[in-house]
């Protein structure tokens, strides 16, 4: 089941519960710096399993101690609460790992 793009008000909301998040070229966009590369591998290794288990998957890219997101939902052609979910999810592990 395709899912709804949010309106700009219900991503404005989301956003304001995700620090760090923001709009860029139609993709909900993060970038997390960790102290090293460990750390910024640790949090996408453990990232990873999170994404599998909600089937949702992200662009992203790491460079030494940088992760990039942009999270979209290709189906729908925009951002959806699955995108401001994993988000959060991402936001909530990213904190653990800091």
């Amino acid at each position: 089941m395709k899912l709804p793009q949010l309106t700009d008000q219900e991503l404005a909301s989301a956003l304001a519960g995700l620090p760090g998040w923001s709009v860029a070229g139609g993709k909900l966009h993060r970038e997390y710096r960790f102290p090293d590369f460990v750390h910024a591998f640790g949090f996408m290794a453990t990232a990873a399993i999170a994404i599998e288990a909600m089937n949702h998957h992200p662009e992203w890219f790491n460079v030494y101690n940088r992760v990039v997101i942009d999270l979209t939902t290709h189906d729908s052609g925009g951002i959806t609460k699955n995108d401001t979910d994993l988000a959060a999810r991402l936001e909530t592990l990213a904190r653990k790992l800091s």
